[in-house]
């Protein structure tokens, strides 16, 4: 089975969006497997732009279906905004998606967890939360005790499950902001959560047999990932992370299809680095350059709409992320933005304590204390937005993109000049050219 998986290999807003958007047309089935509403998808389709965060960005060609699994945590008003969102505009959802019964629900106590205990980390850094209550709803899947699962809100014992949670988060709420307990009224939130279920019940199905049904078919589908892969959990920059497995180690966990299913692994990387909220950046740009990629590349969060911190590309994380995920081709997007630059930089090494490494470090208190060693390339004034193959592009374009794929050894087959989907260079060429000796 061609499964086809799609991951970020920075700290998220890659423009994965745009990436499974082109790829959808090969495959028929879309999978979300992991993260919340905190993702935000931006897929532009001639003058019409599309903001996804729960649902998958294929539910934009008619004869794919999508799926939400269970290894994504749901709020019930955020996924019915977006449904209904794409209805008004003409696009068929009924018949295209479905959202496993074991997705972990996102409930207003998550909420006001996340309001009350994820401000800062000790020292004070914001960690960079959305607030949307993601965070809460993985630690209560964890601790299973005060967890409900999409399944859940179907079954009679709804109203007494959620009685309970309520007294129990009540209790230790308080002891952080006793003001802000009374909004948990326990009646009120099971009718709002008993309506929101039966506006979902037609989209709700065991997702896990759909798709190893569709594997054992020989179906070709196509993962789409959240966030990136320096906020997974397990392996990025912890603290400063997200709630999931964003890398490439979690498709199979969030989906339920076993690794030996996808044989084809793309990373996409953004041309140049940015991130939202704390955590440390070694090769940030808190300057002319930095505010060019900003400006350039609208780099503002489109859940949040927070600006996003903007430098150099790190060349050290993306081959740290591009082998953790098993990455076979390199998807380089925003690479009209580094338009108008005169020299390009790409961090190559890290100083730390003196000595100089390529090694992504596994302590945050080590990438901290990081000092980029760069390498100076050529950049170009040209504008790049209209070329559409690789021998239009500047040389110094060119030599760019030759020098990110020698340095992660793995070819890049799609280059990104522009938000729109025929602003897309396809390099298959790279693939049968390529050698890592």
């Amino acid at each position: 089975m061609p499964g086809t998986s799609v991951i970020g290999l920075q700290w998220g807003d890659e423009a994965k969006g745009k990436l499974v958007d082109l790829l959808t047309k090969k495959h028929e089935i879309v999978v979300r497997y992991q993260g919340g509403a905190n993702a935000g998808h931006t897929v532009v389709v001639g003058p019409e732009t599309y903001k996804l965060s729960l649902i998958p960005s294929g539910i934009l060609s008619a004869e794919v279906q999508c799926v939400v699994t269970g290894g994504v945590v749901i709020n019930p008003q955020t996924i019915l905004a977006e449904i209904d969102g794409l209805v008004a505009r003409g696009i068929p959802v009924a018949e295209n998606l479905m959202i496993s019964d074991r997705s972990h629900v996102i409930f207003p106590w998550h909420m006001l967890e996340d309001r009350l205990l994820d401000e800062s980390t000790a020292d004070g850094e914001n960690i960079g939360t959305t607030q949307r209550g993601i965070g809460p709803c993985y630690r209560d899947k964890v601790g299973r005790s005060y967890a409900l699962r999409l399944g859940d809100l179907f079954q009679p014992t709804l109203r007494d499950r959620i009685e309970h949670i309520v007294s129990v988060k009540r209790k230790l709420l308080s002891a952080l902001d006793e003001s802000l307990i009374d909004t948990l009224d326990a009646e009120a939130i099971f009718e709002e959560y008993a309506n929101y279920a039966e506006r979902l019940r037609p989209y709700v199905a065991d997702t896990n047999a759909y798709l190893l049904d569709a594997v054992e078919s020989q179906k070709k589908i196509l993962f789409e990932g959240a966030q990136g892969s320096l906020l997974d959990i397990d392996h990025g920059t912890f603290p400063f992370v997200t709630s999931s497995n964003s890398s490439g180690v979690g498709v199979s966990a969030g989906s339920a299809v076993s690794a030996r299913f996808i044989d084809r692994m793309i990373g996409v990387v953004k041309a140049y680095s940015t991130r939202v909220g704390g955590g440390p950046f070694p090769s940030e740009q808190e300057n002319a350059a930095g505010e060019h990629l900003r400006e350039r590349g609208n780099e503002y969060g489109t859940v949040t709409g927070r600006p996003r911190r903007c430098g150099w590309l790190d060349a050290v994380a993306l081959r740290y992320s591009v082998r953790l995920g098993g990455v076979d081709e390199v998807a380089i997007m925003l690479l009209d933005v580094l338009s108008g630059l005169k020299e390009l930089k790409v961090c190559v090494a890290y100083e730390i304590d003196g000595e100089e490494t390529k090694e992504f470090p596994s302590h945050v208190d080590q990438l901290r204390k990081a000092r980029p060693v760069y390498e100076t390339l050529a950049g170009w004034e040209e504008e790049i937005q209209e070329v559409r193959t690789l021998d239009d592009l500047p040389q110094a374009a060119r030599d760019y993109l030759d020098f990110i794929s020698r340095y992660v050894e793995r070819p890049f087959t799609f280059v990104s000049v522009g938000p729109e989907r025929s602003q897309t260079i396809l390099c298959p060429s790279q693939v049968a050219s390529y050698s890592r000796a």
